[in-house]
C-alpha cells in the first residue's frame, strides 16, 4: 500500500498524458472521418431525368457513379474500423509513453527524495547539490539545501549551548561545595549544619553527574572525534568491571561471558570507555540482588550489512536477567531522561542520560545500538561498531579472553 501511495504522482501524470494523447487522436480521426463522409455525399450518384428513359451512355455513367459510391462507402467502413483499431493501439502506446515520460520527469524528484532520506540529525552537513538548469526542480533542491543549512546551524547552536552551560555551571557548584567544606571545617559545627551539608553534597554529586552526562552527550552528538585510535572493547570491559568489583559484590551479582580480544574498533578512547561504563553501570544498577550479568565482545560479519559489502562489526553485548519488560518502553530509553521507573531500579539516582549517551556515542562512531527484552525477563543490549585492526595485528593477545562465572 505504501508503495502504491508513493507512485501516485507518476500514475496521475501517466493517466493525464494518455488521456490528452487519446483525445487528440480521437479528434483527429473524427475529423478525417467527417471529411471522408462529406466527400462521399458530394460524390453521390446523379439521378436520371424524370419522365425520360436513360440513354445507353447516361445509364453507363449512372452505373459507374453507383459503383464509385459503393467503393466510397466500403472505404468509409474500413476507415471507421481502422480508426477503432488505431484508438486501441494508441491507448496502449500512450500509456507506455506516459509511464516513460513520467519516470523521466519525476526522476530528479526521486533522487532528491532518496538523498533527503539519507540525511539525519548526525549528517546535516550533507547537501543535495543538484546540478542542472535553473528550473523548478533545482529551485526545490536549493530550498531543501537551505533548510538543511538552517537545521545544521540550529543543532550546532543547541549542542554548543548545552556544552557551554554545563561548563559554566561547574563554577558555582564548585563554589558551593567549597563553602560547605568551610562551614563544616569550623570548630564544633552544629549538628544541623553537618546534616545539611551532607544532603547538599549528595545533591551536588547528582548535579555533577548530570552535567558530566550533558558534556559527554553534547560531545558525542557533535560527532567530532579527533582522537580516533584503535580501541579494544574487551580491555575497556575488563577495566570497567575491575573498577566496579565492589558494586558487583555488594549486590552479590554473578558475572559471566566471553571477551574476545580481537574485538577492536576505531574511535575516541574516552567516549568508548564511557559507553562501556554506562552499559555496565546500567546492568549493575538495574539488577536484582543475587542476579547475573553476561558480558561478551564479538568480532565478525554482522547483520547490519547486506550482500557482498557486508561489513565486519565489533560488538559489545551486555545481558541481564530480571522482570519482563515492555519492548516499546525499552525503545524509548535511548532518549534523554527516559526511564522505566523506580520499580525496576529501586533507586532514584539515575539521571536518565545513560543509554542516550550510549546511543549518541555509538552513532558518532558509525555503529548501531540494539535494545532487546528477553522473553525470560531482563534486557540484552548490543553495541555494534565497525571493526578495526589492533595496533599489534589481529592475532595479538590482549589479556584474558573470557570471564569465569556461574551460569545464571
Amino acid at each position: 500500500m505504501a508503495r502504491l501511495r508513493s507512485r501516485t504522482v507518476g500514475r496521475r501524470f501517466t493517466i493525464l498524458y494518455a488521456t490528452v494523447f487519446l483525445l487528440s487522436g480521437i479528434g483527429l480521426i473524427a475529423l478525417i472521418y467527417l471529411f471522408s463522409r462529406s466527400d462521399l455525399t458530394l460524390s453521390a450518384p446523379a439521378q436520371p431525368p424524370p419522365g425520360g428513359p436513360a440513354t445507353g451512355v447516361a445509364q453507363h455513367v449512372l452505373d459507374l457513379e453507383r459503383q464509385l459510391a459503393d467503393v466510397h462507402a466500403q472505404q468509409s467502413r474500413q476507415l471507421l474500423f481502422g480508426s477503432l483499431i488505431a484508438i486501441v493501439v494508441m491507448a496502449a502506446v500512450s500509456l507506455l509513453l506516459g509511464r516513460i515520460l513520467a519516470g523521466h520527469v519525476l526522476r530528479p524528484l526521486r533522487l532528491i527524495t532518496a538523498a533527503t532520506r539519507r540525511i539525519s540529525a548526525d549528517t546535516l552537513d550533507q547537501r543535495l547539490a543538484v546540478a542542472g538548469p535553473e528550473d523548478e526542480v533545482k529551485e526545490l533542491a536549493d530550498t531543501v539545501d537551505g533548510l538543511l543549512a538552517r537545521l545544521e546551524a540550529s543543532f550546532a547552536a543547541q549542542r554548543r549551548f548545552v556544552a557551554n552551560a554545563s561548563h559554566e555551571l561547574r563554577t558555582p557548584l564548585t563554589t558551593i561545595r567549597a563553602s560547605l567544606d568551610v562551614a563544616v571545617a569550623k570548630p564544633q559545627p552544629a549538628a544541623q549544619t553537618v546534616a545539611l551539608a551532607g544532603r547538599v553534597r549528595t545533591e551536588l554529586d547528582r548535579v555533577d553527574r548530570l552535567l558530566e552526562g550533558f558534556l559527554v552527550l553534547a560531545r558525542a552528538q557533535h560527532g567530532v572525534l579527533p582522537d580516533r585510535v584503535p580501541v579494544s572493547l574487551a580491555e575497556l570491559a575488563q577495566e570497567a568491571l575491575a573498577a566496579r568489583a565492589a558494586a558487583v559484590a555488594e549486590k552479590d551479582l554473578t558475572v559471566e561471558g566471553g571477551l574476545t580480544p580481537q574485538a577492536w574498533t576505531r574511535g575516541s578512547p574516552a567516549l568508548l570507555s564511557r559507553l562501556v561504563q554506562n552499559l555496565i553501570d546500567n546492568a549493575i544498577v538495574h539488577n536484582q540482588r543475587g542476579g547475573w550479568i553476561r558480558i561478551a565482545t564479538e568480532d565478525g560479519a554482522g547483520t547490519h550489512g547486506t550482500g557482498a559489502d557486508e561489513a565486519s562489526w565489533a560488538r559489545l553485548v551486555v545481558e541481564t536477567g530480571g522482570s519482563v519488560l515492555d519492548q516499546e518502553q525499552v525503545d524509548r530509553l535511548t532518549q534523554p531522561f527516559e526511564r522505566l521507573g523506580t520499580d525496576r531500579t529501586g533507586s532514584q539516582e539515575s539521571s536518565g542520560l545513560g543509554l542516550s549517551i550510549v546511543a549518541a556515542i555509538v552513532s558518532a562512531h558509525g555503529g548501531r545500538l540494539d535494545l532487546r527484552v528477553r522473553l525470560e525477563g531482563g534486557l540484552k543490549v548490543t553495541a555494534a561498531m565497525p571493526s578495526a585492526q589492533g595496533p599489534d595485528g589481529p592475532d595479538a593477545p590482549h589479556g584474558p579472553d573470557h570471564l569465569i562465572g556461574e551460569a545464571p
